[in-house]
C-alpha cells in the first residue's frame, strides 16, 4: 500500500481535509461565538437604555428607579441576568434583586455618554459575564453611571450546542470529500490502467507498440517506451542476424569436416575419425539450437495462427519417406477448421520433431490428435512403441540426451520443442500409454 499512487494521494488528500475542516470548525465556533457576544451586548444595550431612563434624583438628590426592566431574571438573586446604578458624587448604589449584596465594579471609570462593552468584569459569584456601562451627567450637573451585565455562561451554552450540531455536519461532510477525492483520485488515475493494459499487450506479444491515448502529462513516457521498444526490437534483430549468420557459417566448415571423417575412415583412422565425428556432431547440435532459437527471437506474436491439420498432414508427408516412416501408420485426428494460436513454422517444427521420435521407437503407428477445450487448444502425439522411462521424461527435454542407441539423432528435438513450447507460455507433459507415449501439447488461445 505504502508504494500506491493512489493510496498516497488519498491519504493525502484525508489528511489536508481534515486539517482543513479542523481549522474551519475552530474558525466558525469562533465567528458563532463572536456573533453571540454581540446580540448578547445588543439586547443588554436595550436594557441599559430603558434603566437609564427609568434612573433619576429625588428632591433630596438620591437616586430613584422606576420598574422598568421586566425581565424576571432581575429579580431572581444569582441568576446571571443583572444590573446597576451608582451615584458617582455620594457612591450611592441601587441594584437588582439578582446581585443580592454583591457589587458590580468596572476596571475604571467612565466618561459621560460612553458605551463600554468588557470581558473582565465579574458577577456575583466571581463568574464572568458580559457588560455594558454608560455615565450620565444630567443637566443639574448630577452624574450616576448604568451597568447591565449577563452571564457568560450563556454564549458558552449557545456555543456548545452549536458546535454539538456542527460536528455531525463536519464529520458528514468530510467523509463526502474523501469520497469525492478517491472518485475524483480514481478517474485520474484511469488512463494509467489504459497504459497498464498496452503494456501488458506488449507483454503478451498481442501488440509490438504501446497502443494507448495518455493524457498529456503521461503520453511523453508512453512514447518514451515506445522508443524503448524499437531499440529493443532493432537490436534483438541484429543479434538473430549474428546468431543466424554464424549458424551457417560454421554449415560449411562442418560439411567439410563430414568428408574429412569420411576420408580417414577409408584410411583406416577409425579411431581419429570417431574423436572428430563426436566433436563435430556436438558443433552441429549448438547450430541446429542456435538456429531454433534464433528463429523464435525476438518473440513470437500473439497474433500468429494456423490450421492444425494442413501443418499436420505436411509434416506426415516427410516422415513418411524417412527410413522409419516408411513401415508405419499415420492417423490424423484433427477437425478440418481447427485453428491453432501458434505460427506454422514453429507447429511444424514441433509436429516434426515429436512425430519424427514417434516414428523411430513405434511399431506399427503414429496417432495426431487435436481438440478445443476451455479456451485452449490441445495437441498430442503418441505412438505404440516402449514409451519413456520415469526417471528420464526430465532428462530427455535436455539438449544433447539420447535414450536410444540407434542413432540418426542429434537429441536436440524435444528441447527445442520445449524452447518453443515455452517461448508460447504452453505446457508440455510426457505420459506412458499401454502402449507407447503420449506427448501433450496446451496451446492457450489467450496469452
Amino acid at each position: 500500500m505504502g508504494n500506491s499512487i493512489r493510496f498516497r494521494l488519498w491519504s493525502a488528500a484525508t489528511i489536508s481535509i481534515l486539517v482543513a475542516l479542523a481549522i474551519a470548525g475552530v474558525g466558525l465556533r469562533y465567528l458563532f461565538e463572536s456573533n453571540v457576544e454581540r446580540r448578547v451586548v445588543s439586547e443588554l444595550t436595550l436594557d441599559l437604555n430603558e434603566l437609564i431612563a427609568a434612573t433619576s434624583f429625588t428632591a433630596d438628590g438620591h437616586l430613584s428607579v422606576a420598574p422598568a426592566l421586566t425581565d424576571p431574571r432581575f429579580a431572581n438573586p444569582l441568576s446571571g441576568q443583572y444590573w446597576q446604578v451608582e451615584d458617582l458624587s455620594t457612591h450611592g448604589l441601587v441594584r437588582s434583586r439578582s446581585l443580592w449584596d454583591a457589587r458590580l465594579v468596572l476596571p475604571d471609570h467612565q466618561t459621560g455618554g460612553e458605551l463600554r462593552q468588557t470581558e473582565e468584569l465579574k458577577g456575583p459569584a466571581g463568574e464572568l459575564t458580559i457588560a455594558v456601562a454608560r455615565s450620565i451627567i444630567d443637566a443639574d450637573g448630577r452624574s450616576f453611571r448604568a451597568i447591565v451585565a449577563e452571564d457568560h455562561r450563556s454564549v458558552e451554552v449557545s456555543v456548545s450546542k452549536y458546535v454539538r450540531d456542527l460536528a455531525p455536519a463536519l464529520i458528514l461532510l468530510a467523509a463526502a470529500l474523501m469520497v469525492a477525492f478517491f472518485i475524483q483520485i480514481t478517474v485520474g488515475l484511469a488512463p494509467l490502467r489504459n497504459l497498464r493494459a498496452a503494456v501488458r499487450d506488449v507483454i503478451a506479444q498481442r501488440t509490438a507498440r504501446l497502443e494507448v491515448v495518455a493524457p498529456t502529462e503521461v503520453q511523453p513516457l508512453a512514447d518514451e517506451i515506445n522508443r524503448l521498444l524499437y531499440a529493443q526490437e532493432k537490436a534483438l534483430a541484429r543479434a538473430r542476424s549474428r546468431a543466424t549468420d554464424l549458424a551457417h557459417g560454421l554449415k560449411t566448415p562442418l560439411q567439410v569436416l563430414s568428408a574429412d571423417i569420411r576420408a580417414l575412415r577409408k584410411k583406416g583412422e577409425t579411431k581419429l575419425a570417431d574423436e572428430i565425428e563426436k566433436s563435430a556432431s556436438a558443433i552441429r547440435r549448438h547450430v541446429e539450437r542456435e538456429l531454433a532459437r534464433a528463429r523464435l527471437a525476438p518473440g513470437v506474436s500473439g497474433k500468429a495462427s494456423c490450421r492444425v491439420r494442413e501443418t499436420a498432414a505436411g509434416v506426415i508427408a516427410v516422415v513418411r519417406r524417412t527410413p522409419s516412416g516408411k513401415q508405419l501408420a499415420f492417423v490424423i485426428d484433427v477437425a478440418e477448421d481447427l485453428v491453432a494460436p501458434v505460427d506454422e513454422g514453429d507447429l511444424s517444427e514441433i509436429l516434426g520433431n515429436l512425430v519424427e521420435n514417434a516414428a523411430r521407437f513405434a511399431n506399427s503407428l503414429v496417432r495426431i490428435t487435436a481438440s478445443d477445450a476451455a479456451g485452449e487448444v490441445v495437441i498430442a502425439v503418441a505412438d505404440d512403441g516402449p514409451g519413456i522411462p520415469d526417471a528420464d521424461r526430465v532428462s530427455v527435454l535436455s539438449r544433447g540426451v539420447q535414450l536410444d542407441s540407434k542413432g540418426g539423432s542429434s537429441g536436440l528435438g524435444l528441447a527445442i520443442v520445449s524452447d518453443i513450447v515455452e517461448a508460447y507460455d504452453a505446457h508440455l507433459t510426457m505420459t506412458n500409454s499401454d502402449p507407447g507415449l503420449v506427448v501433450t501439447i496446451v496451446l492457450p488461445r489467450h496469452r
